[in-house]
């Protein structure tokens, strides 16, 4: 395949970026070369958008004309699911079945969705509120719309960005992550086979710089990222000068509040799940477990064996239910946030390095880490890898408390059969998601997104879709 720039419906060299080598990080081994985009390949990309925003081709479609060209992509999708599940494999050391089956899987099924959602009339209304006018309110697309995605979903985060944008009426220029490009550039090109006109969809591949081209761009009227709460500040102040619309879904650090009453065989299975799959690498992670105090050794201890239970190795095997994390620098990363955790006191009960017998790759053991402390940084900061601390809490108070206090306010979860209970502390739980008895499922129709510095506009569901339009207002004299 061709891994060059995907500008206007079709392939495009750069005339001054560089090239960026592509590793398969189950191995180490080069796999590919991508462009780094230059700000002239992303003011190409930007024109091909906003030319195909304003001539109609695409915001002027009928929302059923939009949404059969979107439904004919997720069709491509499913034909091609076993070539892009074995392509997002190599290039992110996920295992093949579960990028198969579920990341592929939900893409197809959210593009189904917003191919729906497209045709949507819900909030569309008029009236007569003042003597001799009709007034009506018109839901109209941003524009032109840049939007960076991150490494550890490509394909399916590809899918969360252009499906309600594309639904809206927009036109997109996509950034995606510099180490985790290729299914994207993938998913463009069937794109263009489903019937979406050339410069609706746009792909520029590269990084900081290539990215911070597309956030300072004076045509872009609004830029969608899902990354770091640091990445996003920065991604604020930028956009703050030529005042873009936001959407930015960013860090989490997800609690699992355990209490007495709870089932703990599913708590050790949702949680191990939880902070394993994707290796750790999700906003959405189980990372802090909370146990009452009375249940806490007999919680820890079901955990830790979970934990040494979760079968590491190579994506391709059909055994395997963790690969290795995206890249040598992330692994490094997650291993600095384990030693200095060890350091502190922090007493290392499963895992903490490299699994034995992995000679190659980026490999990491599931870790349990305890004795630590509410305002250590292995607590509160966001790792992304397989890590989960424990912790005891004394009242209902107390873990609602604990529970809160980070600065992310993602995904959390509790784990209890009162159903009082549960609808009380899901209520005090400042989080987008809260599961109850359960962890990590998501859903085409319901939203998600976060509070606090976890970020704000929501991914999946019609207000996805309600985020990439503005409310117009049209007031008709009776004359």
């Amino acid at each position: 395949m061709d891994y060059r720039l995907w500008i206007d419906g079709g392939w495009r060299n750069s005339d001054d970026g560089g090239l960026s080598e592509i590793e398969n990080p189950a191995t180490g081994d080069a796999i590919a070369q991508v462009i780094d985009a230059s700000r002239s390949d992303v003011d190409a990309a930007v024109q091909a958008a906003r030319t195909a925003f304003y001539d109609g081709r695409w915001s002027r479609k009928t929302p059923g004309e939009r949404s059969l060209a979107m439904l004919k992509l997720a069709d491509l999708l499913e034909a091609h699911t076993e070539e892009l599940a074995r392509l997002e494999s190599l290039n992110t050391g996920k295992p093949y079945e579960y990028v198969s089956l579920l990341d592929l899987g939900m893409a197809i099924d959210n593009l189904r969705f917003f191919a729906g959602a497209a045709r949507d009339t819900h909030g569309a209304r008029a009236g007569e509120f003042m003597a001799g006018y009709t007034s009506m309110s018109r839901r109209e697309p941003v524009g032109v719309v840049g939007q960076i995605a991150p490494w550890n979903y490509p394909i399916m985060m590809a899918v969360w960005k252009i499906g309600p944008a594309l639904a809206a009426g927009c036109t997109v220029v996509l950034k995606p992550a510099p180490a985790t490009p290729l299914t994207t550039l993938r998913l463009a090109e069937l794109a263009t086979e489903a019937g979406i006109p050339d410069g609706v969809f746009n792909v520029v591949t590269g990084g900081n710089e290539t990215g911070q081209a597309l956030v300072e761009h004076p045509d872009v009227r609004m830029i969608s990222i899902t990354g770091s709460s640091a990445t996003g500040q920065r991604v604020m102040e930028t956009a703050s000068k030529t005042l873009k619309r936001l959407h930015l879904e960013l860090g989490g650090k997800a609690p699992i509040v355990v209490f007495d009453d709870a089932d703990l065989d599913l708590v050790v299975e949702k949680t191990v799940a939880g902070a394993t799959f994707n290796t750790g690498q999700d906003c959405t992670a189980a990372t802090r477990v909370y146990a009452a105090r009375n249940l806490f050794g007999q919680a820890q201890e079901a955990l830790v064996a979970g934990m040494r239970e979760v079968q590491v190795g190579d994506p391709f095997d059909a055994d395997t239910q963790m690969g290795p994390l995206v890249s040598g620098c992330q692994r490094e990363r997650v291993a600095g946030f384990v030693d200095r955790a060890r350091s502190q006191g922090g007493k290392i009960l499963t895992g903490g390095g490299v699994p034995a017998g992995a000679n190659q790759g980026y490999y990491y053991e599931p870790t349990v880490i305890s004795g630590v402390e509410q305002g250590w940084e292995i607590v509160q900061n966001e790792v992304f890898g397989p890590v989960v601390t424990v912790q005891p809490f004394d009242d209902e108070e107390e873990a609602v408390r604990l529970a809160n206090d980070v600065v992310y306010g993602l995904a959390a979860a509790l784990f209890t059969k009162d159903v009082g209970r549960a609808m009380r502390v899901s209520s005090q739980l400042e989080f987008g998601t809260v599961w109850v008895n359960d962890h990590i499922p998501l859903t085409s129709e319901t939203p998600h997104g976060g509070f606090k510095q976890s970020g704000f506009g929501k991914d999946l569901s019609s207000e996805a879709v309600g985020d990439y339009q503005i409310t117009k207002h049209v007031m008709i004299a009776h004359v």
